[in-house]
């Protein structure tokens, strides 16, 4: 088993560059929008808070909790744990059977984390990004990062989830993350079809629009089904996503691009969210 985790950090380090230098340079290419958060000045030092927050989350997880989901995996394997295997279960069918109740796990664990005051105070933080782009997908504090994989882990072994499964799975997430937040400029058709199969990135933008109703819809990283199921599920902002104001309402301004700020989130006071939607836009 000591041979497997620099493989699999491998292996996704691999997948993160090259996805990640695909979106950038198609933002760059073809942005969907042009905003002062989102050029110049303030792009760069939100790139710079927002590439060190995922360096510092992966740095703390591999210290804390060294062996991640795809060790779970391995370690139910070992013991013969999880329903999947106690059920006999055809390892392609667990295979695309976890990937999917995975996927669900992840959709649960965002809902939660909005309505669970202890966990949006932590979560607002991905929210208070005032720019929307390939980097905010990025933007989760290490202790976000440490309950998730807790959460995954624990699924993962309750399952007997096939470990390439969970590997795929892990590398998918964070792609589409990275996807769905970046700045792509799609066409409309392209969007309205992938939309039915995947969170695209106009389906997610809505999510971090500022108006609480918006806020609180589109929870899905990569499919689509639960908020459409669960009806969560809003298809456009109310303002459109030329006048949409994203980000957190209480928090506005270049600090929410500092690193220190933006690490000391979780620890400040919770301040009501404004209800009110924004006037003259």
């Amino acid at each position: 088993m000591d041979t497997v985790y620099p493989s699999e950090a491998l292996v996704r380090l691999a997948a993160f560059v090259v996805i990640f230098a695909a979106m950038a340079a198609y933002e760059l290419w073809s942005p969907r929008l042009e905003r002062p958060e989102m050029v110049g000045a303030f792009k760069a030092r939100r790139w710079l808070t927002n590439l060190s927050m995922v360096l510092l989350s992966s740095v703390v997880l591999r210290i804390v909790f060294p062996a991640a989901a795809v060790g779970a995996a391995l370690w139910a394997e070992s013991r013969g744990w999880g329903l999947f295997r106690q059920a006999g279960l055809d390892p392609l069918l667990a295979g695309i059977a976890a990937f999917v109740l995975l996927d669900f796990a992840v959709w649960l664990e965002h809902v939660a984390s909005h309505k669970i005051p202890l966990l949006w105070r932590i979560h607002r933080m991905h929210h208070a990004d005032n720019g929307f782009d390939v980097t905010t997908g990025l933007r989760f504090h290490p202790l976000e990062i440490l309950l998730s994989m807790v959460w995954k882990a624990a699924v993962v072994v309750a399952l007997g989830a096939p470990v390439l499964a969970v590997l795929v799975f892990e590398i998918v997430l964070n792609g589409t993350s990275m996807f769905n937040h970046s700045n792509a400029g799609l066409p409309r058709r392209l969007d309205r079809v992938l939309r039915l199969v995947v969170v695209t990135p106009d389906m997610h933008r809505v999510h971090h629009s500022s108006i609480p109703r918006e806020t609180d819809s589109n929870y899905g990283f990569n499919f689509p089904f639960w908020d459409r199921l669960f009806r969560t599920y809003v298809a456009q902002p109310r303002l459109g996503h030329d006048g949409m104001e994203i980000g957190l309402k209480e928090y506005r301004g270049s600090m929410t691009a500092g690193l220190a700020w933006a690490l000391a989130l979780p620890f400040r006071p919770l301040m009501r969210r404004v209800q009110k939607n924004p006037i003259g836009k």
